[in-house]
């Protein structure tokens, strides 16, 4: 048995459309599935190269040095999307069953989100989307299998606009600036607008808004529209080979990039190493504190890749913010796998059903954080049946020309304008879907 799970594993690991190993029926009751969703090639490659890697590695460690989940074997199966909603349903709809169920499916992509959350409902399977998605999804009343954990964006768009305001003195200050939201026109790139539409109204900031084609590198018009209306600040809502683009095009309009804010998945080293000191001044968020490191990187070099098990073989991604994302991912899921084993039998497999019972019942707490290695990365996180997001903490980096600095103190999403949003759409998703919501006063 031991052999078959082993001979599976290092063929999971080549990843990409070799990762197509299925386990005997007896073998998939003593291991756990984690399907890996990944975009390796298009236009959001230089994002999901990284972040794939994380997720995968995080894995192996967990495999290496702890021996599985209390003695449970990971198991794994790499699928390429290309960022493509069809293809990502197909994968969806390939990997859902495998190996005795899929624990939960990070889709990696907002528009694959959309696309498997109906299903997500009649499959009884977690989508687990940290940083993206539907921000709505937060209630779990209505979306009872879905997780936006650590934060959607509208915290993303919210700690902007708080930061924003922080530099100019306080939030009456907003009133009478501009703010351009510079955005991919896809889900991912709309998602922030109800929040920013929100704030503009009580704030009083008029609100630019400028869709950009994918896959994002004709932004020249877009950018002559800034020079012309020239907005106090611009918030860039991109991912891949856009963000490289945006901020050339910034340069080329004599736009600062310290007036910009993007989003975390244009904020990583990958998208602004070859622009050097083009890009500045550039302001970035962090989903929590991703762009530190912990013990957790310490523990990966030395039990997987001091082994030559690393997924990361020529050394460009590891230890990237991206990358650290991806470990923060696949933490997640197997802590709420660990969480589902403490209610339904430790040291066994768990059924997708009870994947979500410990998606939407985790507590990680400081100790627990300070034990895995990410206490310098993370602030606990706490869910329930009605918060599926937990704790949406972040930080404001700035590009130095060379790396990425912290220049914030913690923010978190104002209430006041995200959970009405969450209400309000929630419902609406629930009447739409025609949906029956959860009491989760019962517990």
């Amino acid at each position: 048995m031991k052999t078959r799970i082993k001979l599976a594993a290092t063929l999971l690991a080549l990843g990409g459309t070799l990762a197509t190993v299925s386990l005997p029926a007896a073998a998939a009751d003593e291991t756990q599935f984690i399907p890996l969703l990944a975009y390796r090639t298009g236009s959001f490659a230089p994002l999901g190269i990284p972040w794939a890697d994380g997720k995968m590695d995080y894995l192996k460690l967990v495999n290496e040095r702890d021996g599985g989940i209390n003695g449970v074997k990971i198991v794994y199966e790499e699928c390429e999307t290309a960022y493509a909603t069809d293809k990502g349903v197909e994968c969806y709809e390939r990997l859902k069953n495998k190996n005795g169920g899929a624990s939960s499916f990070d889709t990696q992509s907002t528009g694959i989100t959309f696309a498997v959350t109906d299903k997500a409902f009649t499959d009884h399977v977690s989508v687990l989307t940290v940083g993206y998605g539907l921000s709505q999804s937060a209630d779990g009343s209505v979306f009872k299998w879905n997780f936006p954990l650590l934060g959607t964006y509208w915290t993303a768009a919210d700690v902007m606009i708080q930061d924003i305001a922080k530099k100019l003195g306080g939030e009456d200050k907003l009133k009478g600036k501009k703010i351009a939201l510079i955005y991919h026109d896809s889900p991912f790139g709309k998602e922030p607008i109800p929040l920013l539409e929100s704030r503009a109204k009580d704030n009083g900031f008029e609100l630019l808004l400028y869709p950009v084609t994918a896959p994002g590198v004709e932004q020249k018009s877009t950018w002559l529209q800034v020079r012309k209306n020239r907005p106090d600040y611009v918030l860039l809502w991109s991912a891949g080979i856009m963000t490289p683009t945006a901020i050339r095009e910034a340069q080329a309009v004599g736009y600062p990039r310290d007036k910009m804010y993007a989003i975390w998945w244009a904020s990583s080293e990958n998208d602004v190493q070859d622009l050097g000191d083009v890009a500045k001044g550039y302001n970035g968020l962090t989903i929590h504190n991703s762009a530190e490191h912990g013990r957790v990187h310490e523990d990966m070099k030395k039990y997987v890749y001091d082994k030559g098990m690393g997924s990361d073989t020529d050394g460009k991604y590891f230890g990237t913010i991206g990358y650290t994302r991806g470990m923060m991912i696949s933490m997640l899921q197997v802590e709420a796998i660990r969480t589902a084993q403490e209610k339904f039998g430790k040291g066994k497999h768990v059924t997708p059903e009870q994947a979500q019972w410990g998606m939407e019942n985790l507590n990680i707490t400081q100790e627990r954080l300070e034990e895995l290695g990410f206490a310098k990365l993370m602030r606990p996180v706490k869910t329930s049946c009605a918060d599926h997001m937990g704790d949406d903490w972040a930080r404001v980096i700035q590009w130095d020309g060379k790396k990425f600095n912290v220049v914030s103190d913690w923010y978190q999403s104002d209430k006041k304008y995200v959970e009405p949003l969450i209400k309000e759409l929630g419902a609406k998703y629930a009447k739409e879907k025609k949906l029956e919501q959860r009491d989760c006063s019962k517990g």
